[in-house]
């Protein structure tokens, strides 16, 4: 039976990870801040609730270890993270930093901490949830812009180092995902920019960004857990796809230029 460590499994696409892979015969560690609070993940067989904050060092060390204690471990799925979505000059040091800590230094912590185990044993897999956002861009989160392009560059570095020793590295970057992904947002207002995020909120509405049901996107994840491809990126959902494919075609300048003549408020481009 193989094992697949989940970080961020108490909601949305880790939860929903964690149900597909026990359906297909997996054993789940499945791990989140409060495993206290969990009430249907602990009611299922082969599931290993372990706590885990990302942004606790000393956590993560010890959660790894008692992961890797109860048995064999395959697959670490790094899946913890949370949206903040406001002008730069709107978040606080605070905001920044931990947006940073969660979704980028979080993911470096976890997976340095599984290395020597999978290096020892010459087999492993890391996979990523990055985003769209890290392939392209969009106003107003440029901070977790900054975290999910930084996760695409560094598992693309990586995967030289890890390649030695029959280590993969693979990255899941959906668009839009129905999910708590709203509640645990984190909004940094400011009055200068409301015009801009109602644009981009009726952009996205026509069409640009759809949000798809968190157990499509798992079935991704099961994807490139499971294929044995060489390949490091897997985009899930079809506006990922879209948006993807439009900065191709287009080349990034261009895509830049026209995204940001649709993003701008009607009265600027008046």
């Amino acid at each position: 039976m193989k094992t697949i460590f989940i970080t961020g499994a108490s909601a949305g696409l880790g939860k929903a990870t964690a149900k597909l892979f026990l359906s297909k015969g997996w054993r789940v560690i499945a791990t989140m801040r409060d495993p206290g609070k969990e009430t249907e993940l602990n009611r299922l067989e082969n599931v290993l609730l372990l706590p885990l904050d990302v942004t606790d060092p000393e956590q993560v060390r010890e959660t790894v270890k008692k992961a890797i204690d109860s048995g064999n471990v395959d697959v670490v799925f790094n899946n913890a993270g949370y949206g903040l979505v406001g002008a730069l000059e709107a978040c606080t040091d605070q905001q920044i930093t931990s947006q940073i800590e969660t979704n980028l230094t979080g993911v470096l912590r976890v997976a340095q901490a599984f290395i020597p185990y999978f290096r020892e044993k010459r087999s492993g897999l890391f996979l990523t949830t990055t985003s769209v956002c890290g392939l392209t861009s969009n106003p107003l989160s440029s901070v977790y812009n900054a975290t999910k392009w930084a996760l695409e560059g560094w598992s693309e570095s990586i995967s030289y180092e890890l390649a030695q020793f029959n280590i993969g590295i693979k990255t899941i970057a959906p668009g839009g995902i129905k999910s708590n992904y709203m509640n645990v947002m984190q909004v940094a207002a400011h009055p200068d920019y409301d015009k801009l995020l109602n644009r981009m909120n009726a952009v996205f509405a026509e069409g640009l960004m759809t949000f798809t049901e968190p157990e499509i996107i798992a079935e991704t994840v099961y994807e490139a857990a499971t294929d044995d491809r060489d390949q490091l990126t897997y985009l899930a959902g079809e506006d990922a796809k879209k948006l993807v494919g439009m900065r191709q075609s287009q080349g990034a300048d261009t895509f830049r230029t026209e995204m940001n003549k649709r993003m701008q408020p009607r009265s600027i481009l008046q």
